[in-house]
């Protein structure tokens, strides 16, 4: 492969001058923003403050090569390439460290996320999806270290699958699967697992990705060879060098970050090896500097030494680069020509600290005059109270100690507003209802400025797709539930072009539990895929192919095992949407099963903690095979996230198989009634409902007749509160699942009874049954003794009855 070389040329060497003078200025520039970034952040104007200088050069070869199509899973110090590429102005640099909640000013997060992290709006303002073959583009990113490799693999692997396969629509995501998915990382952060398990997967996968490792020598203040297991990380990742011919493992560069011509020749290696040979390729780039320290949290100085420091002062990369260009020199026709003087430069760097303060000063403004404009709405009402309220003194005291603020936030305006309220609480005045009513407009904006966006809020938000039952003929087969799943998802694989399954044993023999048999034969191995034991980036996997237009199921083998990715689901996932008030988005469906097998490790139900932690997730726990089915179809019409459980002990239980296998849906969010009953309202859900259903059962032998309650859907949960609806009836509640006490139940009863208001028709106090706090012991006895059984149901139901009526229900 040839690199190309501008300088060679008489006919390009204007443009070569013109394009290195550009990259200064915009170097200098990108500088200036980390210096005065700052100083904003020590003297109060931002709360916090973590920047990219000393990786501006680095940055800016890489953006050289990053096309419209590609995608960045990215570190937060990436803003000089964040701006080489068109994502970032000084103004939105300014907007973002402010926190300013103007998506305008601060396209990346609207000012949710701390500066730093960067995004491109992949979204329009309804939700569909733009043209992102048309843009640079930037996954959102997280702070978690090393969180962004999983996503980086999908982002790549989705080049592979568009291609070979195409599909109407699909050329707003793809142009041939030529893009490069680029990757950022510091190098203390290849500690982390998720690093090893990201290149592993992707050396095994052949996915074209670029990989920049920015290596400065420390993780904070830990230096690097207490980091890992040899101090030259190149020498470390030797092991997955591909081999002349091999079609498994990956490039890898070395290159200085100071050193401006090599890194440029660097990249236009990485860019040809990944797009052109579509293999992974690892750029390690050394002798990185950090000029002004980790963040503004603390001082370098406090941990590097007077040697290090002036080491790195005589390596930053623009002291170097300056001299690079002054020291250039060409003959052309006998004439030396140079690219710039000690004056030239001089003229740029000042012009960077123009633009920069400029910049600064415009973003402050427009801050300011978004708090300005609240202030001036709400204080008047406040002054106007003050005059009317037989409290006067009170309010004047609050409007006092507003007024000797240095510096005012929203939350010093709303501070102001509420404690006004508070004091003239029972006065009939029309200013206190007219600041009332300032009050609920302003507190409206702000819940949308800072917490929605949480789910979809497009047409295609999962809680708008309508339900379609099963229908089922006189002569309906009954079959093995995994049948249903299986058929079920044979229809979905002809249905969607889009639609892919991947998971560890999901393709060759069709899942454990056979519930895609046969289909990687009939739809080939990139539609249904065996991955390698690698939960984390299986997750990221289906992330990142999800952010490119796919609709990835990423199968997760066992319940037990989400713990491996619940990281990725809970800081990224689960926050994309959010994170970006709408820009992105990741529609991911995670298949897995659980609950009930054998054993520690595979019979647990660590729902509770998922709920927790994985909000911006729904998380879906179907009863039968049926019903998991239904629940397919509806997520493949959405645009949210979402977890389903399969029950692991209904694969081999008969189901009647429905007439309109492919188009049924299950809707999310509500709940079903199985079975009627006047004397407890009974809520369960997955493996437990039969369970519960057995015990139904013995319960009308003994006289009682409960109601069962399948939730179908723990986030979201009862949407229409159907449950509140039984109570009425019942004024009796048991809340029974296998989590540990405490857990899920607790998640139930604190919507039953205080969302939708269940404690006003309870006659007895409500009831749970869960699990032992240990996990499941093994075998069919362990289950008996470790989580709840029919026998367990029977007895703590009917002595809730015999609390009651003693005459009616004796004592057992």
């Amino acid at each position: 492969m040839e690199v190309i070389n501008m300088e060679n040329s008489q006919v390009t060497f204007e443009d070569f001058k013109n394009q290195i003078l550009e990259d200064y200025k915009l170097s200098r520039i990108s500088r200036e923003m980390s210096l005065l970034g700052r100083r904003e952040v020590l003297t109060g104007k931002a709360k916090f403050g973590i920047f990219g200088d000393g990786k501006e050069l680095p940055q800016i070869a890489m953006s050289r090569v990053f096309r419209n199509g590609d995608f960045r899973s990215g570190y937060y110090r990436d803003q000089t390439f964040a701006m080489a590429v068109g994502a970032l102005t000084p103004e939105s640099f300014f907007a973002s460290l402010y926190a300013d909640t103007s998506v305008e000013r601060d396209p990346a997060s609207g000012g949710r996320q701390m500066n730093g992290h960067y995004a491109t709006r992949s979204l329009n303002e309804d939700g569909s999806w733009k043209d992102l073959t048309q843009i640079k583009n930037i996954s959102s990113d997280i702070s978690p270290t090393a969180g962004q490799m999983p996503r980086l693999l999908g982002l790549a692997a989705a080049s592979n699958y568009y291609q070979n396969n195409t599909f109407p629509g699909s050329e707003r995501f793809s142009k041939g699967g030529k893009e490069v998915a680029f990757g950022t990382i510091g190098d203390a952060s290849t500690a982390e697992g998720h690093f090893w398990e990201t290149i592993n997967a992707a050396c095994a996968l052949q996915v074209p990705m670029v990989m920049s490792i920015w290596d400065d020598g420390y993780g904070i203040s830990v230096p690097t060879q207490n980091q890992r297991a040899k101090a030259d990380l190149s020498e470390m990742l030797q092991g997955f060098q591909r081999k002349a011919g091999g079609n498994q493992g990956c490039e890898i560069i070395k290159v200085k970050a100071w050193d401006y011509p090599a890194l440029q020749e660097a990249y236009q290696k990485a860019e040809y090896y990944a797009r052109e040979e579509r293999v992974p390729v690892i750029v390690h780039v050394t002798e990185v500097t950090q000029p002004q320290g980790h963040s503004t949290s603390g001082s370098h100085e406090r941990y590097k030494s007077t040697e290090r420091l002036a080491w790195e002062a005589d390596h930053d990369g623009l002291k170097k680069f300056r001299e690079w260009i002054l020291n250039y020199e060409i003959e052309i026709d006998g004439n030396k020509i140079t690219l710039a003087t000690n004056e030239d430069l001089d003229a740029i760097e000042k012009e960077a600290k123009k633009i920069t303060k400029n910049s600064q000063k415009s973003a402050w403004e427009a801050y300011q005059n978004s708090i300005k404009e609240i202030k001036e709405k709400a204080l008047p009402c406040v002054e106007k109270l003050a005059l009317a309220s037989k409290n006067s003194e009170k309010v004047n005291a609050e409007l006092e100690k507003f007024k000797n603020l240095i510096s005012i936030a929203k939350k010093e305006i709303f501070h102001l507003v509420r404690r006004s309220l508070w004091v003239t609480r029972g006065e009939d005045l029309q200013e206190r209802v007219a600041l009332k009513a300032i009050y609920t407009e302003m507190a409206e904006v702000e819940e949308d400025n800072y917490s929605s966006h949480l789910y979809s809020e497009s047409q295609w938000k999962a809680t708008n797709i309508a339900e379609v039952k099963p229908k089922y003929e006189e002569n309906s087969q009954w079959v093995d539930g995994r049948i249903v799943v299986r058929d079920n998802f044979d229809k979905i694989l002809e249905k969607y072009p889009e639609f892919l399954i991947f998971g560890e044993d999901s393709g060759n023999i069709g899942d454990v539990n056979q519930g895609l048999e046969g289909l990687q034969q009939k739809y080939g191995a990139d539609r249904v895929a065996d991955t390698g034991i690698r939960e984390a980036t299986i997750l990221g996997q289906g992330i990142g192919l999800a952010m490119r237009g796919l609709r990835p199921v990423a199968e997760i083998q066992y319940l037990d095992y989400i713990l491996y990715c619940l990281q990725g689901m809970s800081d990224d996932l689960a926050t994309v949407h959010y994170r970006t008030k709408g820009g992105q988005k990741a529609p991911v469906i995670i298949r897995t099963r659980g609950h009930r097998l054998e054993g520690i490790w595979h019979s647990g139900s660590p729902m509770a903690g998922i709920l927790n932690l994985v909000k911006g997730i729904y998380v879906l726990v179907p009863r039968d095979l049926t019903k998991a089915a239904g629940f397919y179809n509806t997520m493949m019409q959405s645009d949210d996230p979402c977890l389903i459980v399969e029950p692991l002990n209904g694969y081999r239980l008969k189901e009647k198989m429905p007439s309109n296998i492919g188009e049924f849906t299950v809707p999310v969010g509500k709940v079903e009634v199985t079975k009627e009953g006047k004397d407890v309202t009974v809520v369960t859900y997955g493996s437990t409902w039969r369970i519960v259903m057995e015990a139904a059962k013995e319960l009308e032998n003994l006289g009682i007749e409960i109601e069962v309650i399948d939730a179908q859907s723990l986030m979201p949960f009862d949407i229409e509160h159907k449950i509140v609806e039984s109570l009425k009836k019942t004024n009796r509640l048991v809340v029974i699942d296998e989590d540990v006490a405490g857990g899920t139940t607790a998640y139930m009863l604190q919507h039953i009874i205080e969302q939708q208001g269940g404690f006003r028709y309870l006659d007895s106090a409500p009831l749970t049954i869960s699990a032992k706090e240990h996990r499941p012991a093994y075998a069919s006895d362990g289950d008996y003794f470790s989580k709840p059984s029919a026998d367990e149901m029977i007895e703590k139901i009917y002595g809730l009855m015999n609390e009651s009526n003693p005459v009616k229900y004796p004592k057992i």
